[in-house]
């Protein structure tokens, strides 16, 4: 079942009290000859007004306070409910529900719909009487459709003005970022070839100093064995000295016996002399 609607929603006045909402609804009516009739409902807190057109003729319903409220107690529910019930089904076609547009006789109308409430199938019905101008009941009709119809093509431009405007800054969000991105990278490879470049450097220098350290690891353990040797040859040079002395002694001695000799030889001469 096809169906048009469109709705103002609440607006709290410069007074603090709250305005009245506004829905407009294409019904078809009926199985196989279907109708269509536009149903426009006005929502106070307390009561409602309904205005019907079919095209040619038009109907109203104006639901008091009393009436709302005995219609409300015999469903056990508070007014609020039961008006936030009648602007859901008229703002908007329900699936399931089974909407109808009976005569009431005398040219009266019966509005009607079904819905379920814990289980039990309920119909919600008011009697419509005819408009005493359904002229102008049926102008008031399509003046609001017309409103709300420049006023959604407005939105809608706006909507779209603005959808064309994020998607332009979306796509100039991710230009730039794929640009950041590959900078990024660009960075980032220079840096690791400028790191990797420092990390050889690093190693040679390294690699030279091990090759160092195992040089003068080698030229010092030949030190230590040229200071062996020259112990060696400190103590052997201490040796030699020691027999220097004893042949210094031997010397000495010699020189003790080589004074006597002369001795003797004087001795010997005077002897011959005699």
């Amino acid at each position: 079942m096809a169906f048009f609607c469109c709705s103002h929603t609440a607006i709290l006045d410069s007074m603090g009290s709250t305005s009245p909402k506004h829905t407009c609804l294409k019904l078809e009516i009926g199985n196989n000859n279907k109708e269509h009739i536009f149903v426009k409902g006005t929502w106070f807190s307390s009561h409602f007004d309904l205005f019907i057109t079919d095209g040619l003729q038009a109907w109203t319903c104006h639901a008091s306070e009393e009436e709302v409220e005995e219609r409300a107690s015999q469903w056990d529910q508070p007014v609020s409910e039961y008006i936030d019930l009648g602007e859901k089904y008229l703002g908007f076609q329900q699936p399931g529900s089974v909407y109808g547009f009976d005569d009431a006789g005398t040219g009266h109308k019966r509005l009607s719909w079904t819905f379920e409430k814990e289980g039990t199938k309920l119909e919600w019905r008011w009697k419509c009487q005819p408009s005493p101008n359904s002229k102008k009941t049926t102008v008031d009709i399509l003046d609001f459709l017309m409103d709300s119809n420049i006023r959604l093509s407005d939105e809608v431009v706006s909507k779209t003005q603005s959808f064309e405007r994020l998607r332009v800054e979306a796509e100039k969000c991710l230009t730039q970022s794929e640009k950041l991105s590959k900078e990024k990278e660009e960075f980032e490879s220079a840096i690791y070839a400028k790191f990797l470049g420092v990390l050889n450097s690093k190693k040679k220098k390294l690699r030279e100093l091990r090759d160092k350290l195992s040089k003068q690891g080698t030229a010092v353990e030949e030190p230590v064995d040229e200071d062996t040797e020259s112990t060696d040859r400190t103590e052997t040079f201490d040796e030699g000295s020691d027999e220097e002395k004893s042949g210094e002694e031997v010397e000495k001695e010699d020189v003790g016996t080589s004074k006597d000799v002369p001795a003797r030889r004087d001795r010997g001469r005077g002897r011959k002399r005699k």
